[in-house]
């Protein structure tokens, strides 16, 4: 049974996308009626997100790629890594782009025209994948450069804090 069939999505939300990031003054760069990418400066380093619409599965897609080159060839190392970082993670996840040797965030959430805070929703998806991204850079940086282990990377991360400083 395939109630999709009868469900027409007619709201576009990388124009919503491309709304939030121009009224920032963001430099976009469309790539069609269903792609948006924008550069981002974070704290670490520059981020490029890409968004992609699924029009059939009224989805949006969001890829957050940090820009970390790896040094090492234990891609062992990057799966550990991955799957450690996964099990911090509440939304999304992190995957590794073999193509372009680098990680990323990835985000997909299902948008139909009859909710009424599309915007928002979209805007705490971008908020999410940043802010995932700029806590485990670091992290990511030290186990794809310098090849630290990655228990040992994500040790501080699992740490948790008692009193004030």
């Amino acid at each position: 049974m395939n109630l999709a069939k009868n469900y027409a999505l007619n709201y576009n939300p990388i124009d919503t996308v491309e709304n939030l990031f121009s009224a920032q003054s963001y430099e976009l760069d469309r790539r069609g009626s269903n792609e948006v990418v924008v550069e981002v400066q974070g704290k670490w380093n520059n981020m490029l997100l890409f968004f992609a619409w699924e029009e059939n599965m009224h989805c949006l897609h969001l890829s957050c790629l940090m820009d970390i080159k790896s040094q090492i060839e234990d891609r062992s190392k990057i799966f550990e890594l991955l799957a450690l970082a996964n099990e911090e993670l509440w939304v999304g996840h992190f995957s590794y782009w073999t193509e372009q040797n680098m990680p990323v965030f990835k985000h997909a959430v299902i948008i139909n025209d009859q909710e009424s805070n599309i915007e928002s929703k979209i805007s705490q998806i971008i908020d999410i994948a940043i802010k995932e991204c700029e806590r485990m850079y670091p992290i990511f940086n030290v186990v794809l450069t310098k090849g630290m282990p990655p228990r040992q990377a994500m040790y501080p991360m699992m740490m948790e804090t008692i009193g004030q400083a």
